[in-house]
């Protein structure tokens, strides 16, 4: 008999379309093959609700919380006064206290998975045994993201963000300690836990990202985007996602009038879901600001170069595996390109300034025998070492196999958090 899990999740892991449902999503079906999952999740994007079935026929049972942002925030704002983390008052929800409370009571559940630390709030801590255990996939440590954020903004917010920083990392220490074991997607990222946290040193590993290179591989039945002439270089990702935000922004303002000067046919693409204000505001004559498309794969296959240039990046940014699974080149930061097993300068194009951007870039364009070979190298990296499948077989060993609980259909609650 399968194993019953309870798996929390921040946000609905369907569809796979931004960095942490690509992980969340390809960590379910993994789970849902060998297990029974019985998942809580929220959404907070209404455009979401319509694949609530797709993640339903996954699970043996499933609840799900609207989340109202807005509320979420006056939530969060709790922790001012009680001294914790505002992330864990954002996503602190009664309704979903209740099902977990009544998914424990009518199933023996044999292990609980967390995904991202804001979740571990509702999880069986006290439990955590090496018959019950407690994993925990933190994904980046977010403790140190905030840290990053107060770096790169001016007062009042650089104070909330150091605070947050320093309020989640308390918390982040804690829960390693009480689970029976936590994931980090790199071990750049375990490495910087261990340096924040020395006494969880022995409690934590890290399980890479993968990515579904069957699905992201170059096809002649995709058409180009482009208009003819064109010399697309192409960002994709969430655009209401700050580090995004960032990386677009400052490539538009220090990097593009360089290479538009030399080579005035190339345009910027921006593509991605929900752009804020700021990011549209770069549209312009070289700048294309695409909002939602409904396939991002002709857009990286088509692609001249691929950029990623995060200046706030933490862990394996899954828009670069991608576009190397697409057979394109891809220039990154050096930061994302040090997270990926991929020889820099043969397989992925490494980049810190200004420059080394506009260098790394004319030299593809110019040369598109080079730019061909990398892309080909690219896409073979992918395929020999980012397979979903060996990567999230680290959990498999934390996970019990059997257990002695009832079999009952799958269901879905969903409701309105308050």
């Amino acid at each position: 008999m399968m194993a019953n899990l309870l798996y929390l999740v921040h946000r609905l892991p369907y569809p796979p379309n931004k960095g942490d449902k690509v992980r969340s999503y390809h960590l379910l079906k993994h789970l849902a093959a060998r297990h029974r999952v019985f998942l809580g999740t929220f959404v907070d994007d209404p455009e979401d609700e319509i694949h609530i079935d797709t993640v339903r026929k996954l699970c043996a049972g499933l609840h799900v919380e609207r989340l109202n942002p807005r509320l979420a925030k006056m939530r969060s704002l709790a922790g001012f006064l009680t001294g914790k983390a505002l992330s864990l008052g954002y996503y602190r929800d009664a309704g979903m206290t209740a099902w977990v409370e009544q998914t424990r009571a009518l199933h023996k559940i044999d292990a609980t998975v967390v995904f991202s630390s804001a979740m571990a709030q509702y999880a069986p801590l006290g439990h955590s045994t090496v018959d019950a255990p407690t994993l925990v996939d933190f994904v980046d440590v977010d403790s140190a993201k905030w840290a990053q954020y107060a770096a790169q903004r001016p007062w009042p917010l650089s104070w909330v963000y150091a605070r947050e920083g320093k309020r989640l990392l308390d918390f982040e220490r804690a829960l390693v300690i009480r689970a029976q074991r936590s994931f980090f997607v790199t071990a750049n990222e375990t490495a910087l836990f261990q340096q924040l946290a020395p006494e969880c040193k022995d409690r934590i590993e890290a399980i890479g990202n993968g990515v579904d290179a069957n699905f992201f591989s170059p096809d002649a039945a995709h058409t180009s985007p482009f208009a003819d002439g064109q010399i697309p270089i192409v960002f994709t990702g969430a655009m209401d996602y700050w580090p995004n935000v960032d990386a677009v922004s400052w490539f538009v303002t220090d990097v593009l009038p360089s290479l538009i000067a030399a080579l005035p046919q190339i345009r910027f693409y921006v593509v991605g879901r929900s752009p804020t204000p700021a990011v549209q505001a770069l549209a312009s004559a070289a700048v294309v600001v695409t909002g939602t498309v409904a396939d991002v794969r002709p857009y990286l296959q088509y692609a001249a170069v691929v950029v990623a240039p995060m200046r706030i990046a933490r862990g394996v940014q899954n828009k670069i595996l991608e576009a190397m699974a697409m057979g394109r080149p891809v220039v990154a930061a050096q930061d994302c390109v040090a997270a990926i097993d991929a020889v820099q300068g043969a397989e992925l194009i490494s980049a810190s300034t200004a420059q080394d951007y506009v260098e790394a870039i004319q030299k593809l364009l110019r040369q598109p025998e080079q730019a061909l070979a990398v892309g080909v190298a690219g896409r073979q990296c992918v395929v020999q070492r980012y397979s979903w499948a060996a990567h999230l077989a680290g959990i498999d060993r934390y996970l019990p196999s059997a257990n002695s609980g009832s079999d009952v259909p799958g269901s879905v609650i969903v409701h309105e958090s308050s």
